[in-house]
């Protein structure tokens, strides 16, 4: 595959699990376009084209004309300046490496990842919160990750891939769309009674089992394994942590029970406060789930997969 086929393949298969559907990414897309049409000269210069067909702006192709073969990947959860050495070492060593391939984006990737962050109102709308208290929440939090992100040195990473000439590209919400409606539809379909249930049934799936013997295993955060787990939420998927608010309209939504990739301490205490269950599934087995589910996809053109940097690489072809 030629590398711009791998990203328009991951942008695809974001876009068929995103929570906002088909429809909504087009209105989304179209209203790039329109405002991209009205732009003065002055100002288009600093428009990324890549949002006129790519609706994740987390995602990108960092380094490289998308032009280039690629038969093998390095792939990892979080790929910075060392991972880029080990790629080049690897190289030295006789190993093919094409392209390296992130989870957690980087340079202009991670600088627009607030962008990613509306589609948590579309998800809180799902679970019964209705969407303008879901996008009213939101608008507060986008702006704090914004303004935390800003100061981040972006592009260490895509300047080290540069001057050692090794394609580089970021998935982030379209591999976490993938393991959301992954763990969703599972739990949906197996219906867990209690909590422990939901435990019992993530350690089923590979990735957590082998994250539960590494000791970051799937974990009760708040809740006990006996009580009734009620409406389950996954939610594993717009960019990063949403706001802490959410819980309280969770609470009068018929929500039970959150299962996350991780919880900052402040969102525990408001959804023990507010009676809201948490299961922690575990943050690097979920990304790798997400990559995985991706990676299968693109395996099954050839290009053979090299995991490092925390990915559990399970294959279900």
């Amino acid at each position: 595959m030629k590398l711009r086929e791998i990203y328009d393949l991951a942008v695809k298969l974001g876009i068929d699990k995103d929570v906002r559907g088909p429809r909504e990414i087009e209105k989304i897309l179209l209203e790039k376009r329109r405002q991209f049409e009205l732009m003065e000269e002055k100002d288009a210069v600093f428009f990324d084209e890549e949002a006129l067909s790519n609706p994740f702006s987390d995602t990108r192709i960092l380094f490289g004309t998308g032009e280039e073969e690629i038969n093998t990947m390095m792939v990892g959860i979080d790929i910075e300046v060392a991972e880029i050495l080990l790629a080049d070492q690897l190289r030295q060593r006789g190993r093919k490496v094409d392209m390296v391939l992130a989870h957690h984006p980087e340079g202009v990737a991670l600088a627009g990842l607030y962008g990613v962050m509306d589609l948590q109102a579309d998800l809180l709308a799902r679970a019964g919160v209705p969407v303008n208290i879901g996008d009213n929440i939101m608008t507060a939090r986008i702006s704090e990750v914004k303004r935390n992100i800003m100061p981040v040195n972006h592009q260490r990473a895509v300047d080290a891939a540069r001057m050692l000439d090794i394609p580089f590209m970021c998935v982030h919400t379209p591999a976490d769309n993938l393991v959301n409606d992954f763990v969703q539809s599972y739990i949906d379909e197996k219906k867990p009674e209690r909590l422990k249930e939901v435990i019992d049934l993530l350690v089923e799936i590979p990735e957590y089992r082998h994250a539960g013997i590494m000791k970051a295993g799937p974990q009760l955060v708040v809740g006990d394994k006996k009580q009734r787990a009620g409406r389950i939420m996954v939610d594993f998927t717009g960019g990063t942590s949403g706001s802490s608010e959410v819980y309280e309209k969770l609470q009068f939504s018929g929500v039970g029970t959150v299962v996350c990739m991780h919880i900052q301490e402040k969102h525990r205490e408001q959804a023990k406060k507010h009676n809201i269950n948490v299961v922690v599934a575990g943050h690097i087995a979920s990304d790798s789930l997400g990559l995985n589910l991706f990676l299968d996809q693109v395996e099954s053109y050839g290009v053979s997969v090299i995991a490092g940097s925390g990915l559990i690489r399970v294959s279900r072809l």
